[in-house]
């Protein structure tokens, strides 16, 4: 959901905070308004790099660390996934700080990555003195125009006065609806600049409405449809996540006995082990799901925007079935996938809505078709990668064995490329809030970041990150990062000596011709200890175990590399442009 009205037409409704005493007014700096206002929405974390432009913040912040806790991240893109790493694991918005020009243009990956995946998240850069802007200053970039197309919101101020609006609207919008980033950019200037400041949340701004009002009759359709079915199939996103709605959703595929498929991002929304979690779906996606999508004859999607990875060809895309979409979004509703009902609202309220709605029911035929399935999945699949005979140790032995010794109750950071896929088939995720990783943008370089800060804001979690070495060595010098703050986080990089994804498509589709895929690697285990973090190396099954225990034995951060397999590959897959019930288990 993209929110940019012009700033004539914005029109903000406020509430008093009470707890904050916000309506006090007094004398202060832009920059020490811009701590209060953080203070005001709750921030204690927030995660950044100084410079010129934003050094006025930087310096209130320096009277305000009993308050708020600044990371210094070794790059701002760090600071952006370390900020959806806080927000995804805690449901708060994250915060994420930088300067102007470079260090603002380095916060874009992050927030693109942000704005895809739902992410809320508000960024603060500063910028040159107003009288400078469009001069081409030095280390002046227009971040606005920018982060434009992949922002929520945006704005900058270049007044003291401007500042307390702007960001209860920025974390306002940030967090409310469908999230996502917001971006504020703050003129040097103005954070020097004195005004009189007050501060009252935002409770709503015209022309944007978070939450559209549900229908009665798209929900009494939707029943009957679902009710009448003979072979329903329910796929749900991260949508139930998001809108805290997860037991709204048992309670609703319980009831009606429907077996459920899960998105990426939707994983974790029920644990693993239930009985109607029939797996993933999309490209490397379990067989009977993606397979079972072209039989049914009612396709439930809840909380999630039919994306390709998900679909695979479109002509060929449950063209067999009704399709029902729950979806809080509007802009998503027959955007890829056409649908006969579209009920919209809260995933949480249209649930709990339609729950007396439903007839009970049970589909046991339709199950064991997916258990059915299932089993030739294991034997052709599974079986391989949890169980190998083979010498070389597989990525899926490696969740097994993290699986065994943490009973599933970790939260996992996973990166971009083959391990992903692997950690997301075989990880359990019997705790909501566990799968953590970059969807849409598909971000390499993600985790690490992303694992610290999930740590951070939950510190009571097991949190563990499993990276391939290449996307490990896209931001490692995070390690700083977790070394100066002493965060307990476990890091697990799976090396195969491969960019595994891309050489995976290479083999099969470019006649084996690696170009530019094979990784010469440097001593991972010296560079963590080179940074006081307990590493160890494994190169054989019969160490594996133990090495896992010794991890999760740490009370401190930890590095594990496991020598993988250099070719093995992820199964099933789903060919580019294939539609999902071509998937391939071999």
């Amino acid at each position: 959901m993209r929110f940019l009205p012009s700033q004539e037409n914005m029109e903000t409704k406020t509430i008093k905070d009470e707890s904050k005493d916000t309506q006090t007014t007094e004398r202060i700096s832009g920059s020490e308004a811009i701590i209060k206002c953080l203070l005001a929405e709750g921030v204690d974390i927030l995660y950044g790099y100084p410079g010129g432009a934003i050094m006025p913040v930087y310096d209130e912040l320096y009277k305000y660390q009993d308050q708020i806790h600044h990371v210094l991240t070794r790059h701002e893109q760090g600071a952006t996934h370390a900020a959806q790493g806080y927000a995804r694991i805690s449901g708060k918005v994250g915060v994420a700080i930088a300067t102007s020009g470079p260090g603002a243009t380095n916060l874009i990956t992050g927030i693109a990555d942000a704005q895809i995946d739902s992410t809320p998240m508000v960024c603060i850069t500063g910028q040159v003195g107003s009288h400078l802007l469009g001069s081409d200053a030095f280390q002046e970039t227009d971040i606005v125009g920018i982060s434009t197309p992949v922002t929520k919101w945006n704005h900058q101020i270049t007044k003291a006065s401007e500042i307390p609006e702007v960001f209860a609207k920025a974390f306002y919008i940030a967090k409310s609806g469908r999230p996502g980033p917001v971006l504020i950019d703050i003129t040097k200037d103005a954070q020097f600049e004195t005004f009189d400041f007050t501060y009252e949340k935002c409770k709503g701004v015209r022309s944007y409405k978070p939450v559209p009002d549900t229908n009665e009759d798209t929900l009494k359709a939707a029943a009957d449809l679902i009710n009448n079915a003979k072979k329903p199939l329910i796929v749900w996103g991260q949508g139930v996540i998001l809108g805290q709605a997860e037991e709204e959703f048992k309670a609703v595929i319980e009831k009606a006995g429907i077996p459920s498929a899960w998105t990426i991002l939707g994983a974790s929304a029920i644990p693993t082990s239930h009985p109607l979690n029939v797996g993933m779906v999309g490209m490397h996606g379990n067989y009977a799901p993606n397979v079972l999508t072209n039989e049914c004859d009612v396709l439930i999607a809840i909380g999630m925007r039919f994306d390709d990875r998900v679909t695979g060809n479109l002509a060929t895309y449950a063209k067999q079935a009704k399709i029902v979409h729950f979806e809080i979004d509007p802009a998503e509703v027959d955007k890829n996938v056409q649908t006969d009902v579209a009920v919209l609202g809260d995933a949480k309220a249209s649930l709990k809505a339609l729950l007396p709605l439903l007839n009970k029911n049970s589909h046991t035929k339709w199950h064991q078709q997916f258990k059915d399935l299932y089993q030739i999945e294991f034997e052709k699949v599974i079986k391989n990668d949890l169980h190998p005979v083979k010498d070389g140790l597989t990525m899926g032995e490696v969740l097994k064995e993290i699986n065994s010794q943490t009973k599933g109750e970790a939260a996992i950071v996973s990166d971009v490329g083959q391990h992903q896929m692997i950690a997301c088939r075989y990880a359990d995720f019997n705790v909501s809030k566990s799968n953590i990783t970059s969807g849409g943008l598909g971000t390499m370089g993600f985790a690490l970041p992303a694992a610290l800060g999930a740590k951070m804001a939950a510190p009571e979690r097991e949190v563990i990150m499993i990276a391939g070495d290449g996307g490990y060595q896209m931001t490692i010098q995070e390690l700083g990062t977790i070394f100066q703050q002493n965060i307990p986080v476990k890091i697990v990089v799976l090396n195969n000596e491969f960019l595994g994804m891309v050489r995976q498509w290479q083999q099969l589709f470019f006649d084996k011709r690696y170009a530019s895929t094979e990784m010469v690697n440097p001593d991972f285990v010296a560079i963590a200890k080179g940074y006081h973090i307990e590493a160890k190396k494994v190169t054989e099954r019969k160490d594996l175990k133990s090495a896992v225990k010794e991890m999760v034995d740490c009370k401190g951060p930890y590095f594990l590399e496991v020598r993988v397999e250099k070719e093995d590959n992820v199964f099933p897959m789903i060919p580019t442009g294939a539609s999902v019930s071509d998937i391939r288990l071999e």
